[in-house]
């Protein structure tokens, strides 16, 4: 993994699960050309969604959940504003940043 935007990456050269798991839905966010949502449910999972909270006429679709060590993994290792990361010869690019949803906080990772 290269950590261009200077992101903290492990040293053995280790790709973290964590981002291998945000990499999986960065993918089929560029699929469907959504953005990634990440929102809390309970203390122990996040729920994941493709969609575009800002589109207030079309719901998200639910992607199902990851533990929130896993999320939280991701927020280490990921910083609000732009990123780019590379994993496997592939480079990813997306800005993360936050906003409330039903009054619950929500990560939104968009393609850029």
């Amino acid at each position: 993994m290269t950590a261009d935007s200077g992101l903290p990456y492990d040293p053995q050269g280790q790709t973290p699960a964590s981002l291998l798991t945000l990499v999986e839905y960065l993918e089929l966010s560029l699929d469907a050309g959504e953005c990634v949502v990440m929102m809390r449910r309970g203390t122990d999972v996040c729920a994941v969604y493709l969609g575009d909270p800002a589109d207030e006429d079309n719901e998200l679709t639910g992607h199902g959940t990851i533990a929130a060590d896993v999320a939280d993994e991701i927020l280490e290792l990921t910083q609000a504003g732009g990123n780019q990361i590379t994993i496997g010869g592939q480079t990813y690019r997306f800005v993360r940043s936050f906003t409330h949803i039903a009054d619950v906080g929500a990560v939104i990772f968009a393609p850029a």
